[in-house]
Order: structure tokens, then C-alpha cells, then sequence
């Protein structure tokens, strides 16, 4: 990184961590590296859908399992995050990120080669927490090596269009694969790239150590083996149980349990932090300005975004009878609405502050869902569904850059992994409870017309307008909750604190 310095792609700030600059040789190298960790855990959340029957039939899966290939690496991947999260800010982003894609490239191997149901989705179960160490690691590494003004605001801009991109370039991929290869190459492709990006981060990223507490201040440095076992287990319930709801039914005794279980084991953990002398999750960062209304504002838009992606290809499959692979191409306009989205809302971002382009992305997103929910029952994807799908990705494509800018503004350099894995976090249990929500819409609205007597195509096309309906109310009351957030129009400098010390709020414009 010194030679870099000398070419005048990079600097060194006080905490020894480089800053970048994005027009850079370095700096465009670098941020494809990370962007592409971030693509990656989204694709591979996605590209398994479509494969599904395949599965199924291959393995000779029974229908309650099969849905644990899929859930399998959300329910792991949501659970660790915050813990993952942790580990980059105590150990080290680069080391994090590393132990991440060694972890992802064996289980996707392993996941391919698998012969059988039960090690498929053990392989799943492993890949999630491989993602969880690895997503956070990436964020914090952009937010900490692209650290001031125009520089940083376009690392995000990149980061939030990538990940939309990925979103519905995982439904593409998925339908390619199965379709060609096979469904075993969904796994297989993963090996090759992450052994690539894992040489990129050697070579380009900072080997950081961490921050290394009690070397600094005297404290003690011993891990907070508690609340790490606290916070993992109350995520992984909160998670089990969103996934399992729209199965077992919300009034049910498991999922009464679970969510319960889950709060028990949550507060719990808060109030071993509270006493804990070295916390895992240092609760002075809820302190943060605008960073809980950052995080809460991406989980509701989340709940939306995910209803249009998932009843969208019901809709087209079962409704329009689209095959697997011609349900993935229609959504590749999405991906070109992402890419504008994200340059364009860089520099609003700039130039407005956050906090009107997050409730300008909303409402647009909110639109986009709702022109959805209202096709017909023999609709035309060229006037019924693609204004929608590019409206939606313009909306949700400038929502994803403003909310990780504002989320991460004001965080201190020692707790950047930390705000990734809350903000990563929230995106996971926003899908899962989005999923678990509209679920029983769709199905509660599906069964009341057939006992009425309407066909079963009408009756579930109206389910699927009425979930759709309510993912746009969400996306639409996201934009409520972005009110609270921190009008920043440029991402304030990180500058390192001791762990003992309260994160006080960088500068903001308001």
C-alpha cells in the first residue's frame, strides 16, 4: 500500500488504514474485489430457487426438506452476521474476509459433489455462516478505505447498485445453469471465483489486526465468549422462526416459541453487554445518529423488494407459465435499472443529503411494486410488468446506496464491521419477515376465494396482487421511517476510538 501512496492512488490516515481514491487504478481495482464478495452472497441466496425441482428430483428430497436448501443458508447466513460482523472489527477485516471465502469455496464444492439430501444442506448450513463472515468483513473494508466525500458516496453507489444487480442476476444465473449443465454447476462455479477473489484481497487489501483492545488501552482482552453464544442463538431463532411461519402457520405453538425463545435469548445478550467489561456489541453504537433508523428503514423496504422478486416469478411460472428460464430473463432489465439507480443516486446523495433520496427511492420502489400487483390475469410482460420492474429498481436501486451511506456516515473506523453486520443483518430478517408476512396474505386471501367459489387461477392471482399490495404499503411506510435518519450529504472521515470510549456522531449536514 506504500508504493501506492507514492503513485498518488492512495493515503494514509491516522489509524493506518488507506484511503483510497475511487478514479484510481487501485481504487477501481479494489472496490470490484469487494463489490464482487457482495454479488457473490447474493447470487448464491438466489441462484438455488430456480434449481429447486432438479434438486428435488436428483436427490429424491421430500417436499418439508427441500425447502431447506434454500433456508438453510439464510437461516445461518442472518444468524451470524452480527457476530461475524464483530469478529472483523476484533481480528481483522482482510483475515475475516479470507477465513469467509476459504469457508464458501469448500462448502460450495462440497454442496456440488453431494449425493445425498442430508449433506446438501449441511453444506448449505456451513455456506451461510462462510457468507456472514465475509459480507460485513467487505462493507467495512469499502467504508473504511474509501473514507471522505465524493470517493466514498461512489463506493457505496457501486456497492448498493451491485447488490440489487445480484438479486435478480441469481434468478437469471440459476434458470442458465439448471437449464445447461446442470443443477450441480449452481455449486460448482462458486470454487473457481472465490479462490480468484481470495488472491485479489491478498495482494491488494491491508493486512489489519484488528483493534486489538487491551493492547491499547489495558483492559482486558479476553473474547466475550458469552455474548457471542447469546447473540448467535437469539438470531439464529428469530430467523428459524420468520422462515418457518408461512408453514407452520403464525399462531402456532413453534412459532409462538420460537419468536419467543429468540426475545428471551436477545435480551439476554443485551443485558450481558450492558455488564460484560469488553462487549461483543458495544451498545453506544445505537447512540450513533440516524443509524438505528438507517438499519430499521432497509428492513421494512426489504420486506417489499423481496415480495415483487419472489411472487413476481410465481406469478410469471405459475400464472403466465413461464418456464424457470424465461422467468430468470425478465429479469435482467431490473439489473440495468440498478446500475443507473446507483450512479445517479451517488451524487443526490452529494448534492440532497441521504435522507431525501432514501424517502425519493421508497415511494418510487412503492410504485414500481404496486404497478405489479395490478396485472391482469393474461398480462403482457412488455406493458403489464417491465414499467413496473424498471420503475421498482430505480426506486430500491437509490434506496440501497442512500441507506448504507447514511448507516455507515457516523460509525467509527473500530465498529465499521460491527454496522455492517447490523445493516446486513437487517436485510436478512427484512426478506425473511417480508416472506413470512405476505405468505399469509397470499394464502388467506387464495383460500377465502376458492371456498367462494373462484377458480383456482383467479383466486391465486388475486392472492399474489393483494401480498404484492402490501409489499408496496411496506416500501411506501419505509419511507416514514427514513425521516429519522441523517440527512449526510457526504460520508463523514472514520476516526478510531478506544473500545471503552462512547462513539461520538461525526459531523452530519441536517
Amino acid at each position: 500500500m506504500a508504493s501506492a501512496d507514492q503513485q498518488g492512488t492512495a493515503s494514509v490516515d491516522g489509524n493506518g488504514d488507506a484511503r483510497l481514491v475511487l478514479r484510481s487504478r487501485l481504487g477501481a481495482i479494489t472496490l470490484v474485489l469487494l463489490c464482487a464478495v457482495q454479488f457473490l452472497d447474493i447470487v448464491d441466496a438466489a441462484i438455488v430457487n430456480v434449481a429447486l425441482p432438479s434438486i428435488q428430483h436428483s436427490l429424491r428430497f421430500s417436499q418439508q426438506n427441500l425447502q431447506w436448501v434454500a433456508s438453510g443458508y439464510v437461516l445461518t447466513y442472518g444468524g451470524f452476521l452480527l457476530l461475524g460482523g464483530r469478529l472483523a472489527d476484533l481480528l481483522g477485516r482482510r483475515r475475516m474476509l479470507l477465513i469467509g471465502l476459504s469457508v464458501f469455496a469448500v462448502t460450495s464444492l462440497t454442496a456440488g459433489l453431494a449425493g445425498n439430501a442430508g449433506l446438501l444442506i449441511a453444506a448449505r448450513l456451513v455456506q451461510g455462516i462462510g457468507a456472514a463472515l465475509m459480507a460485513p468483513a467487505a462493507l467495512s473494508e469499502l467504508t473504511t478505505s474509501f473514507s471522505e466525500g465524493k470517493d466514498r458516496n461512489g463506493a457505496l453507489g457501486v456497492w448498493g447498485a451491485v447488490s440489487g444487480m445480484a438479486a435478480a442476476a441469481g434468478v437469471f444465473f440459476g434458470g442458465v445453469l439448471t437449464a445447461g449443465p446442470g443443477w450441480r454447476w449452481v455449486f460448482f462455479v462458486n470454487p473457481p471465483i472465490y479462490l480468484l477473489v481470495a488472491a485479489g484481497a491478498i495482494a491488494l487489501l491491508a493486512n489489519d489486526h484488528g483493534t486489538k483492545t487491551g493492547a491499547r488501552t489495558g483492559a482486558s482482552s479476553a473474547f466475550d465468549t458469552q455474548g457471542a453464544v447469546l447473540v448467535t442463538g437469539g438470531m439464529l431463532l428469530l430467523v428459524y422462526s420468520l422462515v418457518r411461519a408461512p408453514i407452520v402457520g403464525w399462531g402456532s405453538a413453534q412459532t409462538v416459541a420460537t419468536l419467543g425463545g429468540s426475545a428471551i435469548v436477545l435480551v439476554a445478550f443485551v443485558l450481558n453487554e450492558i455488564r460484560s467489561a469488553n462487549p461483543l456489541l458495544p451498545l453506544a453504537i445505537v447512540r450513533i445518529k440516524g443509524l438505528v433508523a438507517a438499519d430499521l428503514t432497509q428492513l421494512i423496504a426489504f420486506c417489499g423488494f423481496f415480495s415483487l422478486f419472489f411472487y413476481a416469478t410465481l406469478y410469471m411460472q405459475e400464472v403466465l407459465n413461464y418456464s424457470p428460464l424465461k422467468a430468470g430473463a425478465a429479469y435482467l432489465p431490473i439489473t440495468a435499472g440498478f446500475a443507473i439507480a446507483g450512479g445517479l443516486a451517488s451524487q443526490l446523495v452529494t448534492r440532497l443529503g441521504t435522507r431525501p433520496v432514501v424517502i425519493a427511492g421508497c415511494l418510487l420502489a412503492a410504485i414500481g411494486i404496486y404497478w405489479v400487483s395490478r396485472v391482469p390475469l393474461h398480462g403482457s410482460y412488455p406493458t403489464d410488468l417491465l414499467p413496473g420492474f424498471l420503475t421498482m429498481s430505480l426506486g430500491a436501486g437509490a434506496v440501497f446506496v442512500s441507506v448504507t451511506a447514511a448507516a455507515n456516515a457516523s460509525v467509527p473506523a473500530d465498529k465499521a464491521g460491527l454496522a455492517a453486520g447490523l445493516l446486513n443483518s437487517s436485510q436478512q430478517i427484512g426478506s425473511a419477515l417480508g416472506l413470512a408476512i405476505l405468505s399469509a396474505v397470499a394464502i388467506s386471501r387464495t383460500n377465502h376465494l376458492l371456498a367462494s367459489g373462484t377458480t383456482p387461477v383467479e383466486a391465486t392471482k388475486d392472492g399474489y396482487h393483494l401480498a404484492l399490495l402490501v409489499g408496496s404499503i411496506m416500501m411506501a411506510t419505509a419511507a416514514l421511517i427514513a425521516l429519522r435518519i441523517g440527512n449526510t450529504h457526504q460520508a463523514a472521515p472514520l476516526v478510531m476510538i478506544n473500545a471503552d470510549t462512547t462513539p461520538e456522531p461525526g459531523p452530519t449536514a441536517t
